[in-house]
C-alpha cells in the first residue's frame, strides 16, 4: 500500500547498486546450485548408473529465478529458507559418502551458505532502504 503522502502512481525507487550486487550474487548462487545438482545427479556421481531422478531436486531453485529477476523481496525470503534443505543434504552426504560425491557435497554446502548470505544481505538492504524512504516521506 503506498504511503498516504505519496502520489498514487509514483514509480518505485530503482534498486541501489548494492541491491543489484546482492541480487546478482543470489542469481549466480541459484544457477551454480542448479548446475551442480544436475551435473552431480546425472553425470558426475549419480546414485544410480546413468543418472537418477534426484536431479529433480533443482526444480524449486529454478522456481526462484523469475522472482529474483523482478527483485521480489518475498522470493529472497523464501529462498533463504529453502536453501537450508540443500545445505542439510550437502552436510549429510559429505559425511556419509566418499570420493567425488563427498567433494560435490562439500561444494553444495559452500554454495548454499553463499546463497543464504546473498539473500540475507539483499533482504536487509531492501528493508533498510524502505525504512529510509518512509522516514524521508514522513519528515517532508
Amino acid at each position: 500500500m503506498p504511503a498516504p503522502d505519496a502520489a498514487p502512481d509514483a514509480a518505485p525507487a530503482p534498486p541501489s547498486p548494492a541491491a543489484r550486487t546482492t541480487r546478482a550474487a543470489a542469481v549466480a548462487g541459484v544457477l551454480a546450485l542448479v548446475a551442480l545438482g544436475l551435473a552431480w545427479e546425472l553425470w558426475l556421481a549419480p546414485l544410480r548408473p546413468g543418472g537418477s531422478w534426484w536431479a529433480l531436486k533443482v526444480l524449486p531453485l529454478l522456481a526462484a529465478l523469475p522472482g529474483l529477476r523482478r527483485y521480489r523481496l518475498h522470493t529472497c525470503r523464501w529462498l533463504a529458507l529453502l536453501v537450508w534443505l540443500y545445505f542439510t543434504e550437502g552436510v549429510v552426504r559429505a559425511f556419509s559418502e566418499a570420493g567425488l560425491s563427498a567433494l560435490l557435497a562439500a561444494l553444495e554446502v559452500l554454495l548454499s551458505l553463499a546463497l543464504f548470505a546473498a539473500c540475507t544481505a539483499h533482504v536487509r538492504l531492501r528493508l533498510k532502504a524502505g525504512r529510509a524512504r518512509t522516514t524521508a516521506l514522513e519528515t517532508s
